[in-house]
């Protein structure tokens, strides 16, 4: 700072690519702030663009119970995001060959691309072998086509359920990049460590380290598997924000597909 003569205000000196440039103090302070207020959006910026994510969790939860003879697969129809409900009568429940279907949670976006992918992976093995895939065999694609895209995975939570090559129901459980195990039941989604627990205390599934190996099916009949699978939803209802509205029930079975539904909670 240099002191002009008597009478005249003081100014302030800058040296800007070398050449000398007067400012007053006043506008320096001015200029001083813009700059750190510019550089206060541009970390914010940064912040709001790292926070992206290319995934979203839509909520619901899905069911499926293996007996003797038949399948029984259900799931919610409310789908949401965060505190808001986008539809209450979404079907997760999707058809995949005449004794395989299958259920969906959590991202509905991914669920539908994986859902198109199988669909036409199926029309290509009905073309090749004229007949419709088994649920096992459709369990293995399944499995391989959630392996493939492990590196950045389809964001849904499956069950697959329906009978094998002896007719008997056959429940196949995943995670999201393919690793699964035929069950007598499972549960998956927001409300699947809430129906889980009460599945586990009412059907003592066999363990896979028993000898010899036994069938992976629950010891109810078609009857008392339905109203257990409405008794779990009825609950799960009560703590789960995610899951409500409607259920919607598919049995497979020898003489073939149907579906049934009831009413949940709407809050």
């Amino acid at each position: 700072l240099r002191k002009k003569k008597k009478g005249k205000k003081a100014r302030s000196v800058f040296s800007v690519t070398g050449k000398i440039v007067h400012f007053s103090p006043c506008f320096a302070l001015v200029f001083v702030l813009s700059l750190s207020l510019s550089l206060t959006d541009r970390i914010s910026m940064t912040k709001q663009q790292a926070n992206w994510s290319p995934y979203d969790n839509n909520g619901g939860t899905c069911v499926a119970i293996a007996g003797a003879d038949y399948c029984v697969i259900a799931a919610d129809t409310r789908m949401s995001t965060g505190y808001s409900i986008l539809t209450r009568d979404y079907s997760k429940i999707c058809k995949l060959a005449d004794k395989c279907v299958m259920a969906s949670s959590g991202f509905q976006a991914d669920v539908r691309a994986l859902q198109k992918v199988l669909a036409a992976r199926h029309l290509i093995y009905q073309h090749q072998h004229n007949k419709q895939m088994s649920c096992p065999a459709m369990g293995q694609l399944l499995s391989n086509t959630l392996y493939y895209k492990r590196f950045f995975p389809y964001y849904s939570f499956n069950v697959l359920g329906g009978l094998d090559n002896e007719g008997k129901g056959c429940v196949f459980t995943y995670d999201a990049v393919g690793s699964y195990e035929r069950v007598g039941y499972s549960s998956q989604g927001s409300g699947s460590t809430l129906i889980m627990p009460f599945l586990d205390n009412q059907l003592k599934s066999p363990s896979p380290l028993l000898l010899p190996a036994r069938d992976a099916v629950t010891p109810l009949s078609e009857s008392e598997a339905i109203d257990l699978v409405k008794t779990c939803f009825a609950s799960a209802t009560e703590r789960d924000i995610y899951t409500g509205d409607k259920l919607e029930i598919v049995i497979l079975n020898a003489d073939g597909i149907r579906r049934e539904c009831m009413e949940l909670r709407k809050d």
